[in-house]
């Protein structure tokens, strides 16, 4: 990329993602919402067949209860391969993660046989309902019902009519067209004027947003689903058992691993567990595609994230190709010299947040400087190839893991989980091993 590129790409994500643009943008639409005296519309998109929508159609009568909008659901076929690769592998991780989800906010957890998803008779017969409960005003009423019925092992369903699969299938037309427009591609997604929240682990920020704009009915309600997060307790003397390692699979070109990283870190040196750093290549340099839209919602929702975590985001220099490759180079040197942490560190915030180009000799010198290596260090590792065999061991692993994607964390041999989301899981498990 020329420098000229560079900067322009820069300049131009920046402003994308600048905390201003946002305030701005909502500002805008509750200006207009007030001039026009128009209701707040919430849109809400329900895959019948997602676990996570399981999880959201549980919460929709106490969201609409809480707030003076109008919730518009949608009923929505699954994302294109495009949008959700490892399919089989995204099926078992989502059910065994809505688990997880149910008992931590206190809902049910899809009912399904571990491991597989409800039978296409019984998908058929739940979207039949829920494009009923739609055409009749009583989705929001009826989903939660009708879901726990879908994801119910064994549960009596009577075939749906022709007429039946009809209305439902037009209901997918309609709410997928309605999706793609607005700019999204999952289901258990949420939209409320020019901003996406998915699932209940962006529930809050759109709550934030409701009561901010007086959209509350009573303030003094908690939040639906508020943030887990890392605590970092006191330890009462305690400390992980020896031995005990944090695996950590990243990826340069993540942003959501520069997200998480320091968290990571201060768990493994809060609990006292060795971090190791497992480097994979990112999805699209191993011919898995990302759509324009997962790209932007992506981006859009990490600037949120970073904001909430206090980190800089924004000046970013895409690092897709060479420059991964040469920071994986340095990175498996960083790691035997004791200092992976430092580097990966560097690295991340460096194309991600302060804009340093990795693809050039002065970008990659600035980050291997702040994570204290020199320019002749940068030329003497350079050359060593030996990390492609590390990064290929790494992704072999993680799939063994039945994971595909990054940020993911093992703690000891224990399942692993994928996503900066669920650090809180994780610091569960590190408690767990305290001696």
């Amino acid at each position: 990329m020329s420098a000229l590129k560079t900067a322009i790409a820069r300049s131009i994500t920046q402003l994308y993602t600048h905390p201003n643009l946002r305030r701005v943008r909502r500002a805008r639409a509750a200006w207009w919402r007030t001039l026009t005296g128009a209701s707040a519309q919430v849109h809400y998109f329900h895959q019948a067949d997602d676990p996570y929508s399981h999880l959201c159609a549980q919460i929709l009568a106490r969201l609409a209860a809480n707030y003076q909008i109008a919730l518009l659901p949608h009923l929505v076929s699954p994302p294109q391969d495009s949008a959700a690769p490892e399919r089989a592998r995204l099926a078992s991780w989502s059910l065994r993660d809505a688990a997880s989800l149910a008992q931590a906010f206190g809902l049910q957890a899809p009912q399904a046989l571990v491991g597989a998803m409800p039978p296409a008779a019984a998908v058929q017969a739940g979207e039949a309902d829920l494009a009923q409960a739609l055409q009749a005003g009583d989705f929001v009423a009826q989903a939660a019902a009708i879901s726990a019925t879908l994801w119910q092992p064994g549960a009596n369903l009577d075939a749906p009519s022709a007429a039946a699969l009809q209305r439902a299938a037009s209901a997918k037309t309609a709410g997928d067209a309605l999706r793609r427009r607005r700019g999204h591609y999952l289901g258990a997604t949420l939209y409320y004027a020019g901003e996406w929240y998915w699932g209940l682990d962006r529930l809050h920020f759109l709550e934030a947003r409701l009561r901010d704009e007086g959209l509350c009915r009573n303030p003094a309600l908690p939040l639906i689903a508020p943030v887990h997060e890392v605590t970092l307790s006191p330890l009462n003397g305690q400390r992980a058992a020896p031995g005990t390692t944090l695996d950590y699979f990243l990826s340069f070109r993540s942003p959501y691993t520069y997200l998480a990283l320091p968290r990571v870190r201060a768990l493994a040196a809060h609990y006292g567990a060795t971090l190791r750093l497992r480097f994979v290549l990112p999805m699209v340099m191993r011919g898995l595609p990302v759509p324009v839209e997962k790209r932007l919602y992506i981006v859009s929702d990490v600037a949120r994230e970073a904001q909430r975590l206090a980190m800089p985001f924004g000046k970013v220099v895409d690092p897709v190709g060479k420059p991964v490759e040469r920071g994986y180079a340095l990175l498996h040197h960083a790691i035997g010299a004791g200092k992976g942490v430092e580097f990966a560190q560097s690295f991340l915030q460096g194309v991600w947040a302060d804009g340093l180009d990795a693809g050039t000799d002065a970008g990659l010198n600035a980050i291997a400087a702040r994570a204290g290596f020199d320019a002749a260090w940068v030329q003497a590792a350079l050359p060593d190839e030996s990390w492609r065999a590390v990064a290929g061991a790494n992704r072999e692993d993680l799939l063994a893991m039945d994971l595909w994607g990054v940020p993911s964390f093992r703690v000891n041999n224990m399942p692993g989980h994928w996503g900066q989301d669920r650090l809180w899981v994780i610091e569960q498990e590190l408690r767990a091993t305290l001696r």
